[in-house]
Parts: C-alpha cells; sequence; structure tokens
C-alpha cells in the first residue's frame, strides 16, 4: 500500500488499513512534502489568533508515532509521478534530491488542495499567503504577520478569508477584507451574509465588496507593499489569499486518471477511483456526491477527508464500507457571531432545476426571559409541492452554530419541513425557547409550501 500524502484522508487510510491487516500482510508506505503529518488544518487561524498553541497543538499523530504503528512515512518526500500501467510511483527527497521508484499493489491518493491564485501581478510576491498547511501558518508567523502594527489585507471573503481577517485583527493589525462579491460569505446568501459584514464592521474590520483585485504591487525588496483594485490601492504589508481553494490533483491528470468538472478525482461510493481497481482517493483532492443537489461537488474539509480514509482504510483491509455522500455542513465564526449552513442556497437551487419557498425567522437562543438569550437568525429552503427540506443556513450568538446539526440530519432523511415541525427537540429555557429556531422556521416554510401550492 502506498499513500500519496500525510494528512487527514491518507493517513487515516493508513491507519485502519493497518488495525485490520498484520504488518506481515500489508507493508505500508507513505510520502508528505511537507514538516508534518496528520494536523488539523482548520486549526491554522486559531493559532494564528492565539486561541490555541501551535503547531504542535495541532498535530494529532507524529510521523514518528506513524512509524511505531507499522507505516513507513517519509517526510520531506514529494511524489512527482505515477506510472499507472506499471503500479509504481516516482519520489523525490526533497532534502537529498535522490529520486527512487516504489511499486505499489493499492495505491492511495489524498494529495489535498491548494489554495487559489490568480494570475495577478505580484501574486508570488514576498509577503503573499495561501493558508492551507502549518508551513504556510508559520511562514506567515515568521513574516510581518508574525508582529503587530502592520497592514493587512485578505483578498476574498469565505471561510479562510474571514476566519484570517478576524485573526489578524486580534494580533493587532489593521485589515481590510476584500471581496468581489456582493457579501461576505458567498457560502451564504446574501441577505445572511450582510449579517456577517455588520459583525466584521464591528470588530474594525474595512469589508470591501463588489471589488475585484487587478494587481498587487511590490517595492524594491520584491515585498508586497499595496493591493491595487479597480478603483483604488490599498495598502499592504501582507496579503493573504481566501479565494477558496482547488483539488491538487497535477499528478493524477498527468497519468490520466478521471477528474470532474471541479477538477477533482472522480471515485465509486467505496473510494476507489472509476475504472481502476487498485487506486483510492480520499480528502481535498476529490469530489463528493451532493445529496441534496444529486451531483458531484467540491466540497474541501477535514470531517470528510477522515471518513474518505477511513472507508479507504477499510477496504483495502479486507473489509468493506462506503462513503454516501454529503448534504453540504459547515460551521464557522466571526468574533461571537456564529455562522452556519448546510444544503442548497437559494442560487444553487435554482441551478439544481428546483422549485422552491424560502423563509427566514427571527428567534433567540433561549428563551427570552432567561439571561443571556440572544438573537437569532434561520433562513430555510424547501421544495415547492414536496416540501422537501433543501437548506439551511443560520447566523447568530452563542448557541447558533451547532443548530445547523439538526437541519443537516432532517436533510440526510429527506425530511419534510412539515415532519421537521414534530421533531421532539431538547427544550429548557437556558438552551431554547419552546419552539427551537429550527422549528420556528420549519413552521414558517411548511406554510409557505401549503400557500404556494405545487
Amino acid at each position: 500500500m502506498v499513500v500519496v500524502g500525510g494528512d487527514a484522508a491518507g493517513m487515516s487510510a493508513a491507519s485502519r488499513a493497518r488495525r485490520l491487516r498484520k504488518p506481515g500482510e500489508l507493508e505500508i508506505t507513505a510520502f508528505e512534502r511537507g514538516h508534518f503529518s496528520s494536523y488539523s488544518a482548520c486549526g491554522i487561524p486559531y493559532w494564528l489568533g492565539g486561541d490555541v498553541e501551535g503547531p504542535d497543538a495541532l498535530i494529532a499523530r507524529s510521523p514518528q508515532e506513524h512509524r511505531e504503528r507499522g507505516i513507513d512515512l517519509r517526510m520531506r518526500t514529494e511524489v512527482t509521478e505515477l506510472d499507472v500501467a506499471g503500479q509504481r510511483v516516482r519520489s523525490r527527497d526533497l532534502e537529498s534530491g535522490t529520486e527512487a521508484w516504489h511499486g505499489y499493489d493499492h495505491l492511495v491518493l489524498a494529495t489535498g488542495a491548494r489554495p487559489v491564485r490568480p494570475p495577478l501581478e505580484g501574486i508570488d510576491a514576498r509577503g503573499v499567503h495561501g493558508v492551507q498547511t502549518l508551513d504556510d501558518g508559520q511562514a506567515l508567523l515568521d513574516g510581518p504577520a508574525g508582529s503587530s502594527g502592520r497592514r493587512a489585507v485578505v483578498i476574498g471573503a469565505g471561510y479562510i478569508g474571514v476566519e484570517m481577517a478576524e485573526a489578524l485583527t486580534r494580533r493587532g493589525h489593521e485589515v481590510t477584507v476584500i471581496e468581489r462579491a456582493e457579501e461576505p460569505m458567498s457560502t451564504l446568501d446574501a441577505d445572511m451574509g450582510a449579517l456577517v459584514r455588520d459583525a466584521m464592521c464591528g470588530m474594525g474590520i474595512e469589508v470591501v465588496t463588489r471589488t475585484e483585485v487587478t494587481a498587487l504591487r511590490t517595492g524594491p525588496d520584491g515585498a508586497v507593499t499595496a493591493v491595487v483594485t479597480e478603483g483604488k490601492e490599498y495598502p499592504a504589508d501582507v496579503v493573504v489569499l481566501g479565494l477558496g481553494v482547488r483539488p491538487e490533483t497535477s499528478l493524477a491528470e498527468a497519468a490520466g486518471l478521471p477528474l470532474g468538472e471541479s477538477g477533482g478525482l472522480l471515485t465509486d461510493l467505496a473510494m476507489r477511483v472509476r475504472g481502476h481497481e487498485n487506486i483510492w482517493a480520499g480528502g481535498d483532492c476529490v469530489e463528493v456526491w451532493d445529496l441534496v443537489a444529486g451531483r458531484s461537488r467540491h466540497i474541501a474539509l477535514g470531517t470528510h477527508a477522515n471518513k474518505h480514509g477511513q472507508v479507504i482504510g477499510a477496504n483495502i483491509g479486507g473489509g468493506y464500507a462506503t462513503f454516501p455522500g454529503v448534504v453540504g455542513t459547515a460551521v464557522s465564526k466571526v468574533c461571537d457571531l456564529e455562522i452556519a449552513r448546510t444544503g442548497l442556497l437559494e442560487a444553487q437551487a435554482a441551478a439544481a432545476g428546483l422549485r422552491f419557498v424560502a423563509v427566514t425567522a427571527e428567534s433567540t437562543s433561549r428563551a427570552g426571559y432567561y439571561p443571556g438569550a440572544r438573537p437569532m437568525t434561520v433562513k430555510m429552503l424547501a421544495e415547492r409541492g414536496t416540501g422537501r427540506l433543501l437548506g439551511v443556513q443560520i447566523v447568530g450568538r452563542e448557541g447558533a452554530g451547532k443548530r445547523v446539526d439538526v437541519a443537516a440530519v432532517a436533510l440526510t432523511a429527506r425530511m419534510t419541513v412539515e415532519q421537521m415541525t414534530a421533531l421532539d427537540l431538547g427544550y429548557a429555557p437556558p438552551f431554547s425557547p419552546v419552539w427551537d429556531p429550527v422549528l420556528v422556521a420549519a413552521r414558517k416554510a411548511a406554510a409557505a409550501v401549503r400557500a404556494a401550492g405545487g
């Protein structure tokens, strides 16, 4: 078994296969080009913001721990070529430059994703950072971002962009976020994204929307000095790219493996690459099946990556497991504002050809009379005619974010909003109003479905 990539999907697959097969039955070799293995990339903004120690606190299992468990994990070693016909991979030691070929019976591709770097003038300047690996986080701290009082510009206001804007603000930087969409967090509908903008502005973050970055200025020393848009320049000592990620599938593409519309590898339910019995793939380099929209999508999340690895490891280890798909659940925060979504946004539902109703409900996190009750906004989409739940977005303070899990279960079970109104959810004044905010939205959505008719 040869694994390409030493983070969540790859090492979960290796560890699961090792538990199921004895060392003498299965030899496992894994290659990782970075300095760290099995780490939480999702924790990088919280490390940079000072909430957690790092990078060691973000590492679930060190390379040495993997080796002690019978996995030959080779760090700072990059796989440069796949020979599918010959069932082998070529590796290069990044320290010594030594290259070698390695044969495999089972190949696991867990090459992750790479931050989007648009082809702009100055994009590769010193001081311009993506945030994908612990090496990226360390590079940020080793540069101007490591000391306070600098001017930071974040390009893109998705999850990473918003989280990094908060982290840089907490480190004492003057932060500007530039986003080309109508509102930050384009993973929400614009009316919900506006609530996020208000919270960011309340932290002192300058939020510039409907604006395209056209270039990055650099100084004589090659370091970034400003971000240029169509109408203005924003001074910058450090620039963070929060434009999302793309599947890192250059090796797979060169080897002729099947890719989807997003560039992610296509697999079957067992996470086997389509058309190849002994090649498996998981994590941020694959596309997954969207159970709500009924199509494959690229969704880069550590939760999925770990599950993919468990499925792959079980199958290589002699068992059988599948990954049926996702409903698109994600949660984040900015300051004390919690942001969550699952299922489809309005534009996604329309693109999928679905007819729907959309409602927004205002509620509170606790019984209104109980101390600490905070406002919460829940937006819900339901299919016209059937009333099937299509999506939920939640923005609010303490207790808001994880309420999305109720909706995620309802989506997976293909429940209607009418059925949701009867859910037996926990109630006590310190935790919820008598009608939980999700159920308030479900009642409103059910009424809208009835009013809309077929």
